[in-house]
């Protein structure tokens, strides 16, 4: 096999670098996009087979760039950051890895909500600055026990959470456009709902849901007034899910106690964005997915799928197989019409 040029797009640490070249297979060589100038950038693109990355826009300027490109692999969940028309109008396949971090964002999002439940960040720093608050910060302490979370969203991650979250003594309910089989709600002991309703129940709502053009801002501001005063809000999922603005303005009018959020509208957040400000928000730089546990798996499971394409097999969890397939029909379709004109 001639050697192949995989062309990958984030930014990373040496150490992160090192990680992806150990689960690299035999006859690939790997490039990183922030490893090349302005003269060598529109060469790697438009020499690269496979093109990778997380969340780095992949735009159609430069899906039009990269010439020999078969395949894209996402070495995550959603598809959002990936231009989907253009890669397929290009017969360019398009990959993520359903699942894959599912686990690490479900850990991220308990550790979250425990550390809303026990103010620790809060406990922390003011340990260090030699306050001893062993008795003022009771009070307002929780337990999730006896607590109903509420998760938007119930697919691999929202299942995870909600595995975790009753293991930790809360009622589980749910809201999402496909309701689970009944024996998946037996497990669970959960209780579908309307998202209203859930909002209205829940001590506990965490966010699972990919960015798409219904799930933009579905929690603004009329979802804030709908929660309890008491609740926490998670989200682990995209930023634009959630409504920014409308989550400040709900934490400063105490209409929530307090949030976590890992993701974020625009990445890297502005260090001047106003819930940076406020002690009942945990802030974290999108953080969900990345264990070195869930990196091995998902760079290894994008470099099978990588494979499978070069040894002419159809990729995993494709995508945009219709529009390639709908693509493809039309060209086929402009072609016998051009043959018939030509024959007459």
């Amino acid at each position: 096999m001639n050697r192949q040029t995989i062309l990958y797009f984030d930014p990373m640490t040496e150490d992160m670098k090192e990680l992806l070249r150990s689960q690299l297979p035999s006859g690939y060589d790997l490039y990183f996009w922030d490893e090349q100038n302005d003269v060598s950038k529109p060469k790697v693109l438009a020499q690269a087979k496979y093109l990778m990355a997380t969340v780095f826009p992949i735009t159609g300027e430069m899906i039009r760039a990269a010439g020999q490109t078969r395949h894209i692999q996402k070495c995550g969940v959603g598809l959002d950051n990936i231009d989907m028309n253009t890669a397929s109008g290009h017969g360019i396949s398009v990959s993520n890895i359903p699942g894959c971090n599912a686990v690490c964002v479900a850990e991220l999002t308990v550790m979250f909500i425990l550390s809303l439940y026990r103010k620790l960040p809060y406990a922390n720093n003011r340990t260090k600055q030699g306050e001893w608050l062993t008795w003022a910060l009771r009070p307002d302490s929780f337990e999730m026990r006896g607590k109903t979370h509420g998760l938007v969203g119930m697919g691999h991650v929202g299942w995870e959470t909600a595995l975790r979250s009753k293991a930790m003594g809360t009622s589980i309910v749910y809201y999402d456009k496909n309701r689970l089989p009944l024996e998946k709600e037996v497990e669970l002991n959960a209780e579908f709902l309307g998202l209203e309703q859930l909002l209205q129940k829940s001590d506990i709502i965490s966010v699972h849901v990919p960015l798409l053009p219904a799930t933009k801002g579905l929690i603004n501001s009329a979802s804030f007034k709908l929660m309890k005063p008491n609740a926490v809000l998670i989200n682990v999922a995209r930023g634009g899910v959630v409504d920014e603005a409308a989550l400040y303005e709900a934490l400063v009018n105490g209409e929530i106690k307090g949030a976590a959020v890992d993701v974020w509208e625009q990445e890297p957040v502005n260090p001047a964005h106003p819930l940076l400000t406020l002690e009942q928000v945990i802030a974290t730089p999108h953080i969900g997915g990345g264990t070195r546990d869930t990196l091995i798996h998902v760079y290894h499971e994008a470099f099978n799928n990588i494979q499978r394409v070069e040894h002419g097999l159809e990729p995993l969890y494709a995508g945009n197989m219709e529009l390639l397939r709908s693509y493809a029909a039309v060209a086929a379709t402009k072609q016998t019409l051009k043959q018939v004109e030509v024959s007459f």
